[in-house]
């Protein structure tokens, strides 16, 4: 076989397997839709979505508290993890030496590669203890005995920080790597500190891919399930505290399918849309910012 059709077989094994992810993707959401969109056509797209209770034995389906808690533990991840994982990123590719970077990079792959149900384990025995000793000892004046247990959204933001930033710093520190060096060269030629000059000039010309990385990071963080449904308490309410346990729509699909049926199920799985829907716009965001500083560049 000659080098043109070689290229001709590789090029259709390329094409198939894009056909491939595209047709799984679609069958995908049409599987959840059509399981899904039933139970929102009874209850009421606005009654679901806006709902505050989640009675599924009395076929009341009200989902915002869990989409509050998504976004409560979603947010405090971004708040706690994103300014480290930037900031870490930014010491890679600017002032870390060679022997730091192969130090760190590793453990920042290795980040990555733990399984989640041992973020959660971590979790319940060290994050949730402190947390309740520190609400016991310093806020039980102010708390709630039930907000006293360590199972909050603070512990899963905390969890989840940790858990978004390799993803946090490996995109920002490549686009932080992108940026030309002339930026840097001729900020410093004009006078400008090494400081002034990554704050000035080399953040702002990486924002496109630092902001697609936080944007990739809060994908992670939504999607997340076991170590959330672990530490965060679960309790179907609206969190009013940092410290007040709370159920994601990750965690209740997979709490209660075990044991759904009838309606039960499909609200799960329309639940599962609702989920869906909010990280194709995520993923949608970051593809568009991504594009977007590559056209910079």
């Amino acid at each position: 076989m000659d080098y043109k059709a070689k290229e001709k077989v590789y090029e259709k094994i390329l094409l198939i397997s894009a056909f491939i992810s595209v047709i799984t993707v679609v069958l995908i959401g049409g599987f959840i839709f059509t399981e899904g969109l039933p139970i929102i056509k009874k209850v009421g797209l606005i009654d679901f979505l806006l709902g505050k209770e989640w009675y599924p034995t009395k076929d009341v389906f009200g989902i915002l508290p869990m989409i509050v808690g998504t976004f409560a533990v979603t947010f405090g991840a971004l708040i706690l993890g994103v300014p480290l994982g930037v900031a870490t990123a930014i010491f890679l590719a600017e002032f870390a030496p060679p022997r730091v970077s192969k130090f760190v990079r590793p453990a920042v792959e290795l980040l990555a590669g733990i399984p989640s149900v041992v973020y959660g384990l971590f979790g319940m025995v060290i994050v949730n203890e402190l947390l309740m000793h520190i609400e016991r000892t310093y806020l039980a004046n102010i708390l709630r005995p039930e907000y006293q247990r360590g199972y909050s959204v603070l512990s899963a933001s905390i969890i989840l920080a940790i858990m978004i930033l390799p993803t946090v710093i490996n995109i920002s520190e490549d686009a932080i790597r992108s940026v030309p060096h002339e930026y840097k060269e001729a900020s410093l030629a004009l006078g400008a500190t090494d400081w002034q000059t990554i704050y000035k000039v080399i953040i702002p010309a990486a924002s496109s891919g630092i902001i697609a990385a936080v944007v990739l990071g809060m994908g992670r963080a939504l999607g997340e399930t076991m170590a959330v449904i672990m530490v965060a308490g679960n309790t179907v309410a609206i969190p009013d505290s940092i410290f007040a346990p709370v159920r994601t729509l990750t965690g209740n699909i997979a709490i209660e399918m075990g044991y759904a049926a009838g309606d039960h199920v499909k609200a799960l799985f329309a639940t599962g849309i609702v989920l869906f829907v909010i990280i194709m716009v995520l993923n949608t965001v970051a593809s568009f910012l991504g594009k977007r500083g590559a056209g910079q560049s």
